[in-house]
């Protein structure tokens, strides 16, 4: 039996001191994806924009991604272990199915995300079950509360925010972020959210972005959750280009 710190790590998930350290592991996974993602959330709209790698000169990049359809209005940014990531997103769209033919009618944004939230704590409760090294927002345009943007971490926490990032530069982000946020209110129209998210991930990683380079998904109004096209992430980096 393997002891460190006269404690069983098989049996103790906490250690002496308080740590929890396979959180801590999983959180630093999801960092150490190499991407950095912002988020945004304007009048009538939640734009998330991030980077797009593809490592292997074989991969499709049409399969590379980080942006998925839970339903049709809702929207997941998933940041961390692939396999983790498509395993909680598959989980997601299950407890969003399973709501709709119970209850008769689409699942509202913050109780999916709590759903998500306690299917990650669960990982946190016994010391051999590896938790899941992935962070997920979700994103909607709610009847009733307007845009919502929720984030879930390995843990289990589950916040609302009005801008969030994620990824190694994230302190960074967010303090671009903060100073849109300051002088916009959270009031700007879908194409102003559009091109301010885009804009902020440009200035934390300093340059000059491609459309090919990144990946921006949108929800507005009464559309859809989509993802762009190349095409019109070169017109909101034309746009933007031209304003500076």
């Amino acid at each position: 039996m393997s002891r460190a710190g006269n404690y069983d790590r098989h049996i103790t998930i906490f250690s002496p001191d308080g740590r929890l350290h396979q959180i801590e592991y999983a959180l630093k996974a999801v960092n150490q994806s190499g991407l950095t993602g912002v988020c945004l959330r304007g009048k009538d709209t939640v734009c998330m924009v991030t980077q797009k790698k593809v490592t292997e000169k074989l991969l499709d990049r049409n399969y590379v991604t980080s942006f998925f359809k839970i339903t049709p209005k809702i929207g997941c940014f998933a940041v961390g272990f692939v396999p983790d990531c498509r395993t909680v997103v598959l989980q997601t769209r299950q407890f969003a199915a399973q709501f709709k033919d119970e209850n008769a009618y689409d699942i509202p944004l913050h109780v999916l995300a709590e759903k998500v939230g306690k299917q990650a704590q669960l990982f946190t409760q016994h010391a051999g079950i590896r938790p899941m090294a992935c962070t997920v927002h979700l994103c909607a345009i709610d009847d009733e509360r307007g845009p919502q943007l929720y984030k879930a971490d390995p843990a289990g926490f589950v916040f609302g925010y009005k801008a969030s990032s994620i990824g190694s530069k994230e302190a960074e982000a967010n303090n671009f972020l903060e100073k849109i946020l300051r002088k916009t209110q959270g009031q700007s129209d879908k194409v102003t959210t559009i091109q301010e998210a885009i804009d902020c991930l440009q200035l934390v990683l300093s340059q000059d972005l491609k459309a090919t380079d990144i990946e921006v998904a949108v929800v507005s109004g009464k559309e859809d959750f989509q993802v762009l096209p190349d095409g019109e992430v070169e017109e909101h980096l034309t746009q933007i280009a031209e304003k500076d």
